[in-house]
């Protein structure tokens, strides 16, 4: 299945729900030429949203055979604008009232995409524009209380759109939706899984790589982790591991990572201390793009340097997964931020990059550790950023800033822990703002540092609600922090979710 992405976050979400089917499903720019397309033999095309108006200049557009290809093709929002801006007698054109968040869905026509479904549904919105003439041979399949086309069909040419997003969560029976496209309208089968990944995987590896030699940027993380164990499985004794301690990292894990990694694997693992020049090119720097771009390629200038004392090394394998990618700015999608390991590496570098995760979410990544035998502890890990706290501390990082970060992270954790709630937050953790705020300690004025809380939960990291902790867990927290780490005056907590903002601060 090929999603052309027109721009929206949402195309890596609509790709991850056809894989939740079992579907394997490929993202492409939208203006991809029809013969690229079809070099996938796709058995279906997703048109995915996007920011703009189909019907203003420079508009985002297709290749226009693909409409004539035959293929099966669902417009979801911009591409269901698409269909009736491209194809004869449709029309789109701005709405008298735009339908955005929760809406009341009446589906017309029960058959096909709307199969075993109620007929009166509960969907989430988010345009401006609407259907306002059907194209030719269309009819329609649903509407709401503002929009009289909220899906349409011609199903001669097996063609859909669907003005909701159904592959949101808020949309609790898009999934079933999309499945009907996928098994009732493009005759897929269910076959894709994490196994035959791995198996994919593992043959792309060996024929990358050759006779090559390659070196891991192990982090502790499951991703880099996971991509450690599938190139192993690979290429076997031609891969060497590569720990670099930046200093970053949260409190005494560079000594778990390097016991649990030895423990678990039968892998040459090599350990580089470099907290100082870590800390020494980050000083002074208080940008976070500039953070992360020199952290990127302090890592890439370590892996050089033991690449050379190891002897001749042609390849570097990361974990990077499809959000790091989409975050840092793709040519359909604005940047959010560089993540070090993409937008953070250097222009020249001497490697080539093995990436075998560079198209898969978190949770793929989890299920092939799963399958590949890491232990629990190491799957179950919150994701922890490359730059690791740099990009927790906001401003400057110096030594004691990231003691004093490392000590209050560490009972967030614990805490958590204590709570039996580590296994239901995506991701916790404490960030130090550049800012003091006056306090009371033993009936003196104080005037110290401020830790925020950030606790999430979410399925791929692509989105994320704040969590909702309870009282006494956030009263523990604050309470230990401010009584166990010295120099801190207050806690507070963070509730805001992604978007508008980002999970991490930087």
């Amino acid at each position: 299945m090929v999603v052309l992405d027109f721009g929206a976050q949402y195309a890596q979400l609509i790709a991850r729900r056809i894989r939740e089917s079992r579907v394997y499903s490929l993202i492409l720019p939208y203006d991809t030429p029809l013969e690229q397309i079809l070099a996938h033999a796709p058995q279906g095309l997703v048109l995915s949203g996007g920011p703009a108006s189909v019907y203003e200049p420079g508009a985002p557009l297709p290749d226009p055979r693909i409409m004539e290809a035959g293929i099966p093709t669902l417009g979801i929002c911009y591409g269901m604008q698409l269909m009736a801006h491209l194809l004869p007698g449709g029309r789109t054109a701005a709405a008298d009232q735009r339908e955005y968040g929760r809406t009341r869905l009446f589906v017309d026509d029960g058959a096909d995409l709307f199969a075993g479904l109620e007929p009166r549904l509960i969907c989430w919105m988010s345009h401006g524009d609407s259907i306002v003439a059907l194209p030719e041979g269309f009819v329609p399949l649903a509407h709401t209380d503002r929009n009289a086309v909220a899906a349409m069909a011609d199903r001669r040419r097996r063609l859909y759109g669907l003005q909701f997003h159904p592959e949101v969560s808020h949309t609790p029976w898009g999934l079933e939706v999309l499945r009907n496209f996928l098994y009732q309208v493009c005759g897929c089968q269910p076959t894709w899984t994490m196994s035959s990944f791995i198996d994919r995987g593992t043959a792309a590896i060996r024929e990358q790589v050759g006779g090559g030699r390659a070196l891991c940027a192990l982090s502790g993380g499951v991703d880099s982790a996971t991509a450690a164990a599938l190139v192993h499985r690979a290429i076997g004794d031609q891969l060497t591991c590569v720990f670099v301690d930046h200093g970053l990292l949260r409190q005494d894990e560079p000594e778990q990572v390097v016991r649990t990694f030895r423990d678990t694997f039968q892998v040459p693992l090599v350990h580089v201390d470099a907290a100082d020049r870590f800390l020494a090119r980050l000083r002074g720097v208080t940008d976070p793009e500039r953070k992360r771009k020199v952290i990127g390629e302090e890592f890439v200038r370590v892996f050089e340097e033991e690449a050379a004392r190891l002897g001749e090394i042609d390849f570097l394998v990361q974990g990077t997964l499809y959000p790091d990618v989409i975050e840092s700015g793709t040519r359909t999608a604005a940047r959010i931020k560089t993540h070090h390991n993409v937008g953070g590496l250097p222009e020249r570098m001497r490697f080539r990059l093995v990436e075998p995760f560079r198209e898969l979410f978190k949770d793929e990544v989890r299920e092939v550790a799963r399958q590949l035998g890491l232990p629990d502890r190491m799957i179950a890990r919150h994701p922890f950023p490359g730059p690791g706290l740099a990009i927790r501390i906001v401003g400057e990082v110096t030594r004691e800033r990231l003691d004093l970060l490392r000590a209050a992270d560490a009972i967030i954790l614990d805490e958590l822990r204590a709570a039996g709630l580590a296994l239901e937050i995506w991701q916790a953790f404490g960030v130090l703002l550049p800012v003091h705020t006056v306090g009371v300690m033993g009936d003196a004025r104080t005037y110290g540092q401020v830790v925020v809380v950030r606790a999430v939960t979410s399925e791929d990291g692509m989105t994320a609600d704040w969590a909702r902790l309870p009282d006494e867990v956030l009263e523990a927290i604050a309470s230990r922090v401010t009584r166990e780490v010295p120099g801190v005056t207050r806690v507070v907590y963070d509730i805001t979710s992604k978007p508008p903002a980002t999970i991490e601060w930087e």
